[in-house]
């Protein structure tokens, strides 16, 4: 009897420990990055940044790999209050004009004209997504992208004539491919593997660290190097969800994501070097791209980028100015 009430007295007590240590609020991370890719590590980083600093009132839960939804999707239910964090990159561009300033060629040189871009015209970025209904909680990355494909290496523009090509969801990114001469169809992330693997597309564009995670080495002949995009990714919430939040959480989750852009910086730089190699050694044929020949061909891509959205020649002009640090 008395050896069961100590056990009793202690099962109580641990249930008592537990409770203790239960988070006031569990907050769900949704993304489509794959394990080992820069967006898991960031959204993990976001996490235990919460998780550890709330003392336990806060637990962030993340899911990678689409499973709780595509891009799309994900943008859809922070709205409907499924998920309460997503980490969207080139698709923004398809919630507001203003976003696809990143997806003019060449425009981001390296990620210190990221932060003066950044520091300039956050205020900006913040305003477009909050008229759709989105706040940013901060910023990562999802990298400088490059082109792999099964058809022929890519040096020039004109070699991506006819070649079938994936892109993500925005505009700008098909008009881009398709001023090159390529094929360029949008495509949710989770679904290229198989695309590449079957022939449905030839080839697709991405930074090292999608490319190496989703395994692309391994059904894609060769990759050049282009960086002809630099694309920043969102730590995205809804804006009414986060408006309704305790002022120190708003606080606290904001200055975790400032922690998190700053691993994903460090993190991204030493995965360009470390998953180039990874995608070498799968036997992947590697090309520098005449960078030169990609920028003279992306003057019309910027000229209706001007035309078309409002205030996007002033955009043009302030991000460029940007670049040397002056």
């Amino acid at each position: 009897m008395k050896f069961i009430a100590r056990m009793l007295a202690t099962t109580a007590a641990l249930g008592i420990a537990g409770s203790a240590f239960a988070a006031d609020m569990t907050m769900k991370f949704g993304h489509v990055g794959a394990p080992g890719s820069l967006f898991e590590a960031s959204v993990n980083n976001f996490a235990e940044c919460v998780n550890s600093t709330s003392d336990g009132k806060v637990e962030v839960q993340t899911f990678g790999s689409s499973q709780l939804g595509k891009d799309k999707e994900l943008l859809q239910k922070l709205k409907l209050g499924q998920v309460d964090f997503a980490l969207p990159s080139s698709v923004m561009s398809s919630v507001d004009d203003v976003f696809g300033i990143f997806e003019m060629p060449y425009i981001i040189s390296d990620r210190d004209h990221m932060r003066r871009v950044q520091g300039e015209m956050m205020d900006k970025f913040q305003s477009a997504a909050e008229a759709k209904g989105y706040h940013i909680v901060g910023l990562a990355e999802n990298g400088f992208r490059h082109i792999t494909n099964n058809t022929r290496p890519i040096n020039v523009p004109s070699d991506l004539e006819g070649i079938k090509l994936r892109t993500p969801n925005g505009v700008w990114r098909v008009s881009m491919f398709k001023l090159y001469g390529a094929n360029p169809t949008p495509m949710a992330f989770s679904d290229v593997f198989t695309a590449l693997q079957t022939g449905v597309m030839d080839g697709q564009e991405n930074p090292y660290a999608q490319i190496a995670s989703a395994k692309f080495q391994e059904v894609q002949k060769y990759l050049s190097i282009t960086g002809h995009v630099y694309t920043p990714a969102y730590i995205l919430a809804s804006q009414k969800s986060f408006s309704k939040l305790p002022e120190d959480v708003q606080a606290m989750l904001t200055d975790c994501a400032s922690k998190t852009q700053d691993f994903t910086y460090e993190k991204a730089a030493q995965l360009e070097t470390e998953l180039l190699d990874v995608i070498k050694a799968a036997g992947v044929e590697v090309n520098e791209a005449d960078k030169a020949a990609f920028i003279e061909a992306s003057k019309p891509i910027y000229e209706a980028f001007a035309k078309e959205v409002d205030s996007g020649q002033e955009m043009i002009d302030q991000v460029l100015s940007l670049a040397s640090g002056s």
